[in-house]
């Protein structure tokens, strides 16, 4: 063991660098975007995937609690089996399809303990994948990472935290790291830098691992790390088959990642299938018949596995609001898709590549232009190609008589076409959808700039050019550093502390929000903690029939979302109910736009 950490150290380093940045960030993060909270209720509430203010218990979370769940694990299998007897039997007419929920007229108070529920897991509901699964299946997902949350969940019971989300997307960018490392070892060789394997592979995992991009994605508590480790494990395993000539035998391992990915995220679609047309032509152009049509079985056994296992995908791809918005973006051809290349352009030099480190590259060609040209002068041969030949980089011939560019359109037409197509078809022009595209551009990046470096090579001496690679590494490194530094606090939401802990302090009281749209998923935490929660929009509150439960109150919480007027609020509070504002806890808007006061009934 000592010889193999000895012979690893400096990847260990680079792993254990690169996980403690990320744990000193996820230390600082204080709030959760809506749909991280989101994410925690879809694979927690037990059958109950949406907060309605006016069914604050769903249709089959009631029928599950009244007509399923037992005193004893066998009474509750023996109703399950009576429901599924009776579902086979009288089908539309059985009494789950005719099961009613309580439903309310107008918005009705939420206990503390209802929104405790709706976001963590209790000893009754744990490790129920089941729950998991139906909650999903109503969402525009597939439910592999809601599965995961809710295993972290299961162990850590009655509990929600940034780390029980986290944790997942490090173990994913951890694992990709590492993956990078790997790749680098069986690209080097393949495109004649077989020398820089090792040092390249370090130096990509580690200018990864560092790169904002990189933390965003350990951050936001999404499938967007999973979805990235399934792309990027993807491609190491059709690389390795590649050279190993073996995509005619055990293609269990591709056929399991492949069907992982499209229970992540749709969106790995987006690249399996891409990189999949890529090695099919290969395969056909190569002569490789047999790996050809095995390889192409192994995708249609995963895509035919996958759909049977989650059939709702198909109705979340073409008809959910999120997929009809999607397809309908791809319909709309060039129309603003300018605008939108632009806006995902640099989020992918801020996030992936970094503004220096382009203009480090641009130095280093210029440098290798200059080198092989005093190379030619050199010789007296303007034409000589050779002082600009870097010793083994002729086209290799891998097992199977392949050269270079088989390797290069691998690498880059999928990566390209996934980012051409997530440009298009994303809702929001944010860094999420391409995350997936980071580890890639890092790769392709440190490559690129090996390769410049090695251009160099005869221009110089060796040891000028090995005492350039050392300080082009450094130079990398402090870029991502300081990139680090300036991170804009993505994900952090850093002050809504304050508005959870007055909430945790303050807890004997109820709260009244007031809200736009959805806003309030944005608060659960701060929900759960108050006695009780009344959510209602502005024209809920002017005009609601039930005033005796707001009137017979003498003090209240009121939390006012962004995009809703206060003064407005604080009007209809004090004309219709007579409470006045007795402390402005947050005049000034908060992390999401809140402002919260106490009020008090007017004596």
């Amino acid at each position: 063991m000592r010889k193999k950490i000895k012979e690893k150290g400096y990847e260990i380093a680079v792993m254990m660098v690169c996980v403690a940045v990320f744990c000193f960030f996820v230390s600082c993060k204080q709030g959760f975007h809506m749909d991280e909270l989101l994410s925690f209720e879809l694979a927690n509430a037990e059958f109950n995937p949406w907060i309605v203010t006016t069914q604050p218990e769903g249709r089959l979370a009631k029928f599950v609690h009244q007509e399923i769940d037992g005193e004893t694990f066998g009474e509750t299998l023996g109703n399950l089996a009576d429901t599924v007897r009776d579902v086979l039997q009288n089908r539309g007419n059985s009494k789950l399809l005719n099961y009613k929920a309580d439903v309310y007229e107008e918005p009705v108070w939420i206990t503390s303990e209802q929104f405790s529920d709706y976001i963590t897991v209790k000893s009754g509901d744990a490790f129920n994948y089941l729950s998991v699964y139906f909650n999903v299946k109503d969402d525009n997902h597939p439910p592999l990472h809601f599965m995961a949350l809710h295993t972290v969940s299961s162990l850590l019971q009655g509990r929600i935290s940034p780390w029980m989300g986290c944790v997942i997307n490090m173990a994913a960018v951890v694992w990709v790291m590492i993956l990078l490392y790997r790749i680098c070892g069986l690209l080097a060789p393949a495109l004649g830098m077989g020398k820089d394997g090792r040092r390249m592979g370090l130096m990509t995992a580690l200018f990864y691992g560092l790169s904002t991009g990189a933390l965003a994605t350990v951050l936001l508590i999404r499938m967007y790390g999973m979805v990235t480790l399934w792309c990027v494990l993807y491609f190491y395993l059709i690389l390795k088959k590649w050279q190993d000539a073996s995509f005619d035998r055990k293609n269990g391992k591709l056929i399991l990642v492949t069907m992982l990915g499209f229970w992540t995220q749709y969106f790995f679609l987006f690249y399996c299938l891409l990189l999949a047309a890529v090695v099919s032509v290969c395969l056909g152009k190569a002569g490789r018949r047999r790996e050809l049509f095995c390889f192409v079985r192994s995708m249609a056994t995963a895509a035919v596995v996958g759909v049977l296992v989650f059939p709702f995908a198909i109705s979340d791809v073409f008809s959910s609001g999120r997929g009809v918005e999607a397809l309908g973006n791809l319909s709309r051809g060039l129309a603003g898709y300018g605008t939108r290349l632009a806006a995902f352009g640099g989020i992918l030099l801020n996030r992936g590549i970094g503004y220096y480190t382009l203009c480090l590259v641009l130095l280093l060609a210029a440098m290798a232009w200059a080198g092989g040209r005093k190379g030619r002068m050199a010789e007296g041969d303007p034409g000589l190609k050779d002082a600009e030949r870097v010793e083994g980089t002729e086209k290799p011939a891998d097992g199977t008589g392949r050269n270079q560019s088989v390797f290069w359109w691998m690498l880059v037409f999928p990566v390209a076409g996934y980012f051409l197509l997530a440009a298009r078809m994303s809702p929001y022009l944010v860094d999420r959808y391409i995350m997936p595209v980071f580890p890639f551009a890092a790769l392709l990046l440190m490559l690129v700039i090996f390769k410049l470096i090695g251009k160099i090579y005869h221009a110089y001496s060796e040891k000028q050019t090995k005492r350039l690679t050392v300080v082009v590494c450094q130079i990398l490194i402090l870029f991502q550093l300081w990139n680090l530094v300036c991170y804009d606090g993505s994900y952090l939401y850093e002050g809504y502390g304050f508005q959870r802990r007055f909430a945790e302090e303050n807890a004997e009281y109820p709260c009244i929000c007031i809200y736009d749209g959805v806003g309030y998923y944005e608060n659960l935490l701060e929900f759960a903690s108050y006695d009780k929660s009344l959510l209602l929009t502005l024209g809920e509150l002017e005009n609601r029939v039930d005033r005796e439960s707001i009137e017979e109150l003498d003090q209240v919480v009121v939390l006012v979302k962004g995009g809703v007027d206060p003064l407005k609020v604080c009007d209809i509070l004090l004309e219709t109910y007579g409470f006045t504002i007795h402390q402005y806890l947050q005049r000034e808007p908060g992390v999401y736009g809140d402002e919260v006061m106490i009020m008090r009934k007017d004596t």
